[in-house]
């Protein structure tokens, strides 16, 4: 092989290796992510994620989708170069994903009706009751794990909380932040016991390279030592990480 050849192949091989596209996908949670009217991804999930790819050392291109939760975490478990967030680092998800973790560190709450309220005296008493959540969400699991056994399942946070006010349902699961803006808004919601807290992150496919999670995660960790991270969930009126 020429110089010439081998010059122009070591180039046409860079070019391949830096053209590689992660493509993200999050579901409708506002204030953490949401589509604008044009189908734009927002929120502080969001914010989070272009600031951590726009501070990589390497250009890497990228996507940002807004759809159904299970379908979000179901291309990050099957399709390559593929990542959702904001997802709860969980035991039993651990080793299905690669991680760059953490994007916030959140409280999920029970939620009922305020008109509601006095009949959830305690967990005991709210486990008799039917709650809502989103497919493939972890509080799927917790919630059985805590002996909830009439669990509604809907495809989308809106469509939960629709049922929750319809009264079609008793209770639902909430992030503490979500349910902050909610009622900030006027949503005759009350919380009535805390579910659990955990690490919320980026769950990445397992054939993403570990060069590119390594890289990720050395951007993000740059944001949170710069505080780059809570000054955008202040933005968003989100508590502060820790």
């Amino acid at each position: 092989m020429t110089p010439v050849v081998l010059t122009l192949t070591l180039t046409l091989v860079a070019f391949g290796a830096q053209a590689q596209e992660i493509r993200f996908a999050t579901e409708p949670y506002p204030p953490y992510s949401y589509a604008d009217d044009d189908g734009t991804a927002r929120g502080a999930g969001v914010e989070q994620v272009r600031a951590m790819m726009d501070g990589l050392d390497s250009r890497t291109d990228y996507s940002i989708d807004v759809m159904p939760w299970a379908r979000a975490i179901a291309l990050a478990e099957t399709r390559p170069d593929h990542c959702t967030f904001a997802a709860a680092r969980t035991p039993e998800r651990e080793g299905r994903f690669k991680w760059v973790s953490p994007l916030l560190f959140d409280i999920n709450l029970l939620v009922t009706r305020k008109d509601a309220a006095g009949n959830v005296q305690s967990i005991e008493k709210a486990k008799s009751l039917s709650v809502g959540t989103q497919r493939e969400d972890y509080t799927e699991s917790l919630l059985r794990a805590k002996g909830f056994d009439k669990i509604d399942l809907s495809n989308s946070f809106d469509l939960t909380l629709a049922k929750l006010l319809g009264k079609r349902i008793d209770l639902m699961t909430m992030s503490q932040g979500v349910y902050e803006t909610l009622l900030a808004q006027g949503s005759p919601i009350q919380s009535v016991a805390e579910l659990s807290r955990q690490e919320l992150g980026i769950a990445c496919n397992r054939t993403v390279a570990d060069t590119v999670i390594a890289a990720m995660q050395a951007s993000l960790d740059r944001l949170r030592t710069s505080g780059e991270q809570n000054r955008i969930l202040s933005r968003f009126g989100l508590p502060q990480n820790p």
